[in-house]
């Protein structure tokens, strides 16, 4: 009986290229037209635009796996970390780990010497609780217990949480944030790296994987969507395609879990917990310029807490810039001339006199990723019912809603589905 996947976001595409570089080729069915889900290309007059900014770190060690396999690591820029916001700045120096980070946050500018020995005391503090927290709480309740003061807050950990989680900090969970900052800023010092893509996300990932499950035997269908998963004589129904499978990979927005599971009881208790869970937007300003604009850097922050950050997208095409605002806020409320000529004034104000604007787009992903909020529940990847399994970033528990969380737990579910053959 063949391996099913539905849905054909970054989570579904990871499982159907580790099944498929195994020898075990997979049929794919993904709802929309394009595969790529929150992270996809679209159109924009011509010219092939992300439906939102994403950033990469170095820790990324199965995303980058992966593109590695299907060949695209070349459209990738990696530098190491420096952040960049008005009044601050953070460069993390080409040193063995540690000692890059304690390095880095010592010489800080923007930072009192009291401010950067807090970061410290507080970095130190984590590794020695392992980065485990005895029960999660907000983040801003965990920086309020550390003594953290109020300015290295607002430069540093709220535009990171923020950032990461794509949750305010005063409802992001601290033990998620605590896992994020193990595995950046206190990894190895490549894993601090930052990493952005040149290419549009399409090309990145969604395409190239396309290519390659075909090239091993198996399919990818656009444009169908599956109705209901039933039970089977050997396995399961998939309604819409009107096809059975031995073993399904469900990898679709945790949002359409309960019409696609509903007719399954043994799943009634998961679908009732992922359906209370609240979410959070990202709103991306796409602006092109008649000329080139290079950044100093291929990403500033345009101001403390949680205001924008500007992406640097010459290399896609001259002129282009995203800018990109992570969570929920006031911005979403703006008029959207009001809200451009808000970003335009930031943006010279930190780097100077701008070109003529030839055109703008606004896209604001509404469900862009779930509230990672504390102590949230977050689904395995076996399911109660054997041969079906669950891939999707929402299941990824120690991270937040990105990339590399939906890409290991698709990978996850490959590897569950391989060690029951």
């Amino acid at each position: 009986m063949p391996v099913a996947i539905i849905g054909g976001g970054w989570a579904g595409l990871a499982a159907a290229v580790e099944l498929s570089s195994a020898g075990i080729p997979v049929t794919l069915f993904e709802s929309a037209k394009q595969l790529g889900g929150r992270a996809r290309s679209v159109d924009w007059n011509g010219l092939a635009i992300d439906n939102g900014q994403h950033l990469m770190v170095g820790a990324y060690s199965e995303t980058l796996r992966l593109m590695s396999r299907l060949g695209t690591l070349n459209s990738l820029d990696r530098r190491a970390l420096d952040l960049r916001v008005p009044g601050f700045r953070l460069t993390l120096p080409r040193l063995p780990a540690p000692l890059h980070l304690a390095a880095g946050l010592l010489a800080a500018r923007g930072l009192s010497a009291k401010e950067k020995k807090s970061a410290v005391d507080f970095m130190q503090a984590l590794k020695r609780c392992g980065y485990r927290l005895e029960r999660d709480i907000a983040v801003s309740v965990l920086l309020d217990q550390q003594r953290q003061p109020a300015n290295l807050v607002a430069r540093l950990w709220e535009p990171l949480c923020v950032a990461a989680l794509n949750t305010p900090l005063d409802a992001a969970s601290a033990q998620v944030f605590c896992n994020v900052l193990r595995d950046s800023l206190a990894g190895s010092r490549a894993d601090s790296d930052l990493v952005f893509n040149r290419s549009e996300l399409g090309a990145l990932f969604p395409d190239a994987a396309e290519t390659f499950i075909t090239r091993h035997g198996g399919s990818v269908h656009l444009g169908v969507k599956v109705d209901v998963l039933r039970h089977a004589a050997s396995g399961y129904r998939l309604d819409g395609p009107d096809r059975n499978a031995g073993k399904v990979i469900v990898a679709v927005h945790p949002a359409r879990l309960p019409a696609v599971l509903g007719d399954l009881p043994k799943l009634a208790a998961t679908l009732e917990a992922v359906a209370g869970y609240a979410w959070q937007p990202i709103l991306t300003l796409w602006l092109r310029f008649d000329q080139a604009i290079p950044l100093p850097f291929p990403m500033l922050g345009l101001g403390p807490g949680q205001a924008p950050w500007v992406f640097d997208r010459n290399d896609q095409a001259p002129g282009l810039l995203s800018i990109v605002i992570s969570a929920e806020g006031p911005h979403l409320s703006m008029p959207p001339e009001a809200l451009r000529e808000r970003c335009l004034a930031l943006l010279r104000a930190e780097i100077g006199p701008l070109p003529t604007l030839r055109d703008w787009k606004i896209i604001t992903e509404k469900r862009a990723t779930f509230a990672c909020t504390p102590g949230m529940y977050r689904p395995d990847n076996r399911t109660d019912l054997p041969g079906l399994y669950l891939a999707g970033d929402y299941t990824e528990a120690a991270y937040p809603a990105t990339l590399e969380g939906a890409v290991r737990s698709g990978v996850k579910c490959a590897r569950l589905l391989m060690d029951s053959l």
